[in-house]
């Protein structure tokens, strides 16, 4: 194979790992973030991800509703079905939160893996769009609009939720909350309106990254189980309640599957980055961005 020919492989696998890393870190972003602010490991985030690809297929097949415009109506609905997880499951537990939610959430990931096999089969399913099979030439390859798109759609999301997050009151009594939730109460903040709330955005991250998921990837109800411990990976490797170890996770993540895909073998893809994690966290066990100490309850 030529030089020049390697070459080009090689970058379009990187373009390509860097905008799929976008909508990863999209997904992982709610993960982390609702980790940080209440201590709690929602390992039903991957079926959260796929209820939002099904309900934006429901909305494409039966509506006939554009997948972007479709997240004006799946971003709402489920950030209220977050509010009421986090009502009915998560407010409940007092003690031992971050062990009691792992069993906890994966008793609500089983709940809606069971409702989506009885609603939609057990077959897999793609979303269909003009953006998603078309594509246009840049340098010596042809990429797919959708995966502009959903970088797109991630940069402007991930760039609201920092907006949030630094620029408005909610935001500070949450970065308050993430530290010290005994202070932040302690100065007014209403913790546990400020956790119901962080667990809604955190769903209908979701939502949209559910969309952008659904649009490259054929999936089913049962791909939740792959999706979350991809996405468990991206935040214990960028550490623990950091978005922006999320985002460099979650890109370099991508960048290193895409690149060992075409380099090296496709079986080998998510084997060596994976590799990768241990070895950094044998390094480093906080990961890139986590404290090394855990914050005050």
């Amino acid at each position: 194979m030529e030089r020049g020919l390697i070459v080009g492989i090689i970058v379009e696998a990187i373009i390509t790992g860097i905008l799929t890393g976008g909508v990863y870190a999209l997904m992982a972003s709610g993960l982390t973030l609702v980790f940080g602010v209440m201590d709690i490991i929602n390992v039903g985030q991957g079926a959260l991800v796929i209820l939002g690809a099904y309900l934006s297929f429901f909305l494409e097949q039966k509506l006939h509703i554009d997948l972007f415009v479709g997240l004006l109506i799946t971003m709402p609905v489920m950030f209220g079905l977050g509010l009421l997880i986090e009502w009915l499951f998560i407010r409940p537990i007092k003690r031992d939160r971050t062990m009691l939610s792992i069993l906890v959430t994966f008793g609500v990931a089983l709940i809606i893996e069971g409702f989506l096999n009885i609603i939609f089969s057990a077959d897999n399913v793609k979303l269909q769009a003009w953006y998603i099979t078309a594509s246009f030439p840049i340098g010596g390859f042809y990429l797919s609009y959708i995966y502009v798109f959903g970088f797109l759609l991630a940069v402007l999301l991930l760039g609201g939720l920092y907006f949030l997050l630094y620029r408005t009151k909610f935001g500070y009594g949450l970065r308050a909350s993430m530290q010290n939730r005994i202070a932040a109460e302690l100065i007014g903040v209403d913790v546990e309106r400020v956790s119901m709330i962080t667990f809604g955005i955190g769903v209908a991250l979701a939502a949209a990254g559910g969309m952008a998921f659904g649009a490259t990837n054929a999936f089913n109800a049962g791909s939740a189980y792959d999706l979350i411990s991809r996405l468990l990976a991206i935040i214990i490797f960028g550490g623990m309640g950091s978005l922006r170890g999320a985002l460099i996770a979650s890109v370099g993540m991508l960048v290193v599957e895409d690149v060992t895909s075409v380099v090296w073998s496709p079986v080998w893809a998510s084997t060596v980055f994976f590799i990768l994690l241990v070895i950094i966290l044998l390094v480093r066990p906080q990961g890139l961005f986590g404290q090394v100490e855990g914050r005050k309850q």
